[in-house]
């Protein structure tokens, strides 16, 4: 029985998932072409800590863009991890120019997490019988009839190597067409995005002139969960940030000491908790202010038509947060997380001590009305309400002979959240492009802010360009965590969304 309810339900997700037809013969037949280059980019490692790795990624790249016609160029920046500018002009005189971004490096891995010999040896899997995934031979991805269901498995399969070929692919598909783009092509290939983009602003002010555009596409982030088109008008910011609760000078035994020396572990467990309810509500004082949703905003945002029940399925959740009433609604404060702790050690490199200090990863999720240097600072304020001292790293002598609870916080990176109106003109003509695109009558889903972060305010604020983000690929594909995948019918739909793009004339 459960294998039939199984059947059945994966019958009804493709009827609306498909997104694989019997017009799509020419693009099928290009995308299963360009497969092998595909998987031999998803094999180059791709964090950004290793420039090497980030140069290959580069070279590579650049040689499938020239291929395709593109002028090549590759934007040195301090660290030697280059960024790849190309540009494609159409061939009738006076077409506008659109400015697309996506990057290729990859969020760090933890290998022995994934399950498959390395993130960076692709592998294509399907669901078996009882919904589990199995690997299947590569060569499955060139059969006929296509199979939207089969799944790529691998680091920056989606995030955001998967756009990249999908833009190829389009190009591909225009020339075998006899057709050609009806927009000027700029490209930037950002190979810094994952740890902030921090040389991006730099390498645009150095070499402004080139990427003169009318308007900026983002091509990353998943599409909506029903399959259908996404357009996002906007992404929260973030700042990372530090924080260090102190304990004793050293670890100590902890039969001698516990119940005698405060444990550090401890106290930053009550400090985080402090931060929030236990309905997700941030407690920091002033934390939402200037949000104000309007009744526009919240139409917008209940059009989106999220199954919020099939949503907290997936995510294996029983209740969400109570900061927005829907997922859409969350999405639109600013965000407080925990992204890890540590504190001395567990399993078999643990020991009975009461540790010296304990250490929280925040990450906090902005909006335009509230910027991270705002929320860092309210955050830093509530600490001390809480009774500690912050010091500016380990506590001195003196700090420690007068003051119970020490803790440090630093700032890490900052990235502006950035938000554009869904009915400005670069968001029309992309609703049209997407719509043109759209199969079986789908309407587009026009999102007001996703929640994930890309540098978009570093792109609008350096060259001063109307936005939209394009959205591709499946929602569930585990991005920035172990068995990343790209689903094969997005591939497919993302390639018709971003060639609708490229021969639609921009206004």
């Amino acid at each position: 029985m459960r294998n039939v309810v199984y059947r059945l339900t994966l019958l009804a997700a493709c009827a609306i998932t498909q997104q694989v037809h019997a017009d799509d013969t020419a693009l099928v037949k290009a995308a299963q072409a360009n497969v092998p280059e595909f998987l031999q980019l998803l094999s180059i490692p791709n964090v950004a800590d290793n420039a090497a790795d980030i140069q290959n990624n580069a070279a590579f790249i650049e040689k499938a863009l020239q291929k395709r016609g593109f002028k090549t160029q590759l934007l040195q920046n301090p660290a030697n991890r280059p960024l790849v500018f190309a540009q494609l002009d159409a061939p009738d005189a006076g077409r506008r120019t659109v400015l697309f971004y996506i990057h290729f490096d990859g969020q760090p891995v933890i290998p022995e997490r994934w399950s498959q010999a390395s993130p960076f040896m692709p592998v294509v899997k399907q669901r078996d019988a009882m919904g589990a995934w199995a690997e299947v031979p590569a060569s499955r991805l060139q059969a006929l009839p296509f199979d939207p269901e089969l799944r790529v498995f691998a680091r920056s399969a989606s995030d955001d190597k998967a756009p990249i070929m999908m833009l190829l692919t389009a190009i591909d598909l225009l020339k075998a067409e006899g057709a050609a783009p009806q927009l000027n092509i700029k490209l930037i290939l950002d190979s810094e995005e994952e740890i902030g983009s921090p040389s991006l602003a730099g390498v645009v002010a150095s070499n402004r002139p080139l990427f003169a555009a009318d308007a900026l596409v983002i091509l990353d982030g998943p599409a909506h969960a029903s399959g259908r088109p996404t357009l996002v008008f906007g992404n929260r910011g973030i700042v990372q940030a530090t924080l260090v609760v102190y304990g004793p000078k050293v670890a100590l035994h902890s039969g001698h000491y516990a119940n005698y020396v405060p444990n550090p572990a401890m106290r930053l467990s009550r400090l985080l908790a402090s931060m929030k309810d236990d309905d997700g509500r941030v407690l920091v004082a002033g934390y939402y202010d200037g949000i104000d949703l309007t009744a526009s905003d919240r139409a917008l945002l209940a059009a989106s038509g999220d199954d919020e029940l099939a949503l907290r399925k997936r995510l294996g959740i029983a209740k969400a947060e109570s900061v927005g009433d829907t997922y859409q609604t969350a999405m639109q404060y600013p965000s407080l997380n925990v992204r890890g702790l540590a504190s001395a050690a567990v399993g078999g490199k643990a020991a009975n001590i009461v540790p010296s200090e304990a250490t929280a990863e925040l990450d906090l999720r902005t909006t335009p009305e509230a910027d991270g240097r705002t929320l860092f600072a309210l955050l830093k304020r509530h600490i001390e309400r809480q009774g500690y001292f912050l010091t500016d790293g380990p506590p001195s002598d003196q700090a420690r002979a007068v003051h119970d609870k020490l803790a440090s916080i630093t700032m890490g990176a900052v990235e502006k959240s950035v938000r554009m109106p869904v009915d400005a003109p670069v968001g029309q003509w992309a609703y049209r492009a997407v719509q043109a695109a759209a199969t079986g009558g789908d309407t587009p889903v026009r999102i007001r802010m996703v929640g994930g972060t890309v540098p978009t305010a570093t792109l609008v604020d350096a060259l001063d360009l109307p936005f939209v983000i394009v959205s591709t690929v499946n929602a569930d594909n585990n991005q920035h965590t172990h068995d990343e995948n790209l689903r094969m019918g997005h591939f497919i739909s993302g390639t018709r969304t971003i060639r609708s793009l490229l021969t639609t004339s921009y206004p």
